[in-house]
């Protein structure tokens, strides 16, 4: 028999729905043709990766020295390490070393490293709604369990209601700006308050939460948007990023952990880091392209056709009559579900289906009444969609 809790995991309605949609896709395409498909489920980003990127892969496959596809340190190697440190500190502001780094088989493995290194049995990480699903099973998998706390009706962070969830269990909490699903991204204001509510709520109770930021889609932002840096304003913080969006490489697993320096066990937070990256079996991040990305992080990208698409299905929203949050980067669209339907996400969302539109719940994102168009696709799937959706909120 099988785990009852993975059983129950597998079992549940809101289980992998964004996965399952895509799959949908896959034998929609099949019967109606690929133009008659309107499939905006998984956030896959489709723009080539720049040229930098794949000049790095091609120097580095004809590298045929002894052992460059050995073993190296579970961190990684020191000059990628240094190189993210680099990153990291032009971004966050502050000194940034190799050793705060840690290689990682992309964000997902990163997050499952820190907040194992973080929780113990029983713990609680926070997270601002709606959120990327997945976070609730990476807190499982390790003894504690994520809280969900509602955000104002923008999207921006409720310092009121995440003061009200902090607890003396409360490990961390996590903020991923741009959002996934909204693509929110908090302001600068918003990490300066939320930094205060923290600090007040350590010295109360001895605990100081991690602020735990997921930052994949930071480089993807519009109308000249930047993301806050953390570091200066909170000690006890730590980045959990990769570069499947940014580099639109997600397939090839690569991304790190950046630890703040100023935190006060920092260098015990990196090692434990360290450790989980052993002990739950990734072992290193690839060595190929922890080498790749040493030579191309910082390769020239240009998402004008995000912000395009954006534009385009937007108006496509406005065609059919539906309200969305206007986002401020990453490549998601979030939409209320149409009156009539009661707020039933997941109704509506096999109801697109009859029209042959593919979109994600928002229950996934723990945003029940709402649903999750991701744009990163064809501006002729976008363009074609605009019947179909239109057709869709006309009928039940």
């Amino acid at each position: 028999m099988i785990s009852k809790k993975i059983q129950s995991i597998i079992e549940s309605p809101s289980n992998g729905v964004i996965r399952k949609m895509f799959e949908e896709g896959i034998l929609l395409k099949k019967k109606f043709g690929e133009k008659n498909v309107y499939d905006f489920s998984l956030g896959n980003p489709d723009l080539d990766p720049p040229d930098e990127v794949l000049d790095a892969i091609e120097e580095v496959a004809k590298d045929r020295s002894h052992m460059c596809h050995g073993y190296m340190p579970n961190a990684g190697y020191a000059e990628v390490r240094e190189a993210m440190a680099k990153k990291t500190q032009q971004e966050q502001g502050v000194p940034v070393s190799f050793d705060s780094v840690v290689m990682a088989v992309g964000a997902a493995a990163a997050l499952n490293c820190v907040i194992k290194s973080l929780v113990d049995e029983g713990d609680e990480v926070l997270a601002p709604c709606p959120y990327f699903a997945e976070y609730n099973h990476y807190a499982r998998n390790h003894g504690a369990k994520i809280v969900p706390v509602p955000t104002n009706e923008d999207f921006s962070l409720s310092i009121q209601n995440i003061r009200a969830a902090l607890s003396e269990k409360t490990a961390a909490i996590i903020i991923n700006s741009p959002n996934n699903p909204t693509g929110r991204i908090y302001s600068k204001e918003d990490i300066a308050a939320l930094a205060e509510a923290l600090t007040e709520h350590g010295n109360k109770t001895g605990r100081f939460p991690y602020i735990i930021c997921d930052e994949p889609y930071r480089a993807i932002v519009y109308d000249g948007a930047t993301v806050a840096p953390v570091f200066p304003v909170y000690k006890n913080s730590v980045i959990v990023t990769s570069f499947a969006k940014n580099l639109s490489v997600p397939g090839e697993r690569i991304g790190y952990i950046a630890v703040n320096p100023a935190a006060e066990d920092a260098a015990l937070l990196v090692s434990a880091c360290v450790l989980c990256t052993r002990v739950l079996g990734f072992v290193n991040a690839p060595a190929f392209f922890q080498k790749v990305i040493a030579k191309s992080w910082n390769a020239s990208c240009d998402y004008s056709a995000y912000e395009r698409r954006c534009k385009k299905i937007m108006a496509v929203m406005d065609y059919a009559g539906l309200t969305y949050a206007k986002p401020q980067g990453a490549f998601y669209l979030f939409v209320k579900v149409p009156d009539g339907w009661n707020g039933d996400d997941m109704a509506f969302c096999d109801h697109l289906k009859k029209f042959n539109i593919l979109c994600a719940p928002g229950s996934g994102f723990a945003g029940k009444g709402w649903f999750r168009i991701s744009y990163c696709v064809s501006e002729e799937t976008i363009e074609n969609s605009k019947e179909a959706f239109k057709k869709a909120v006309e009928r039940r």
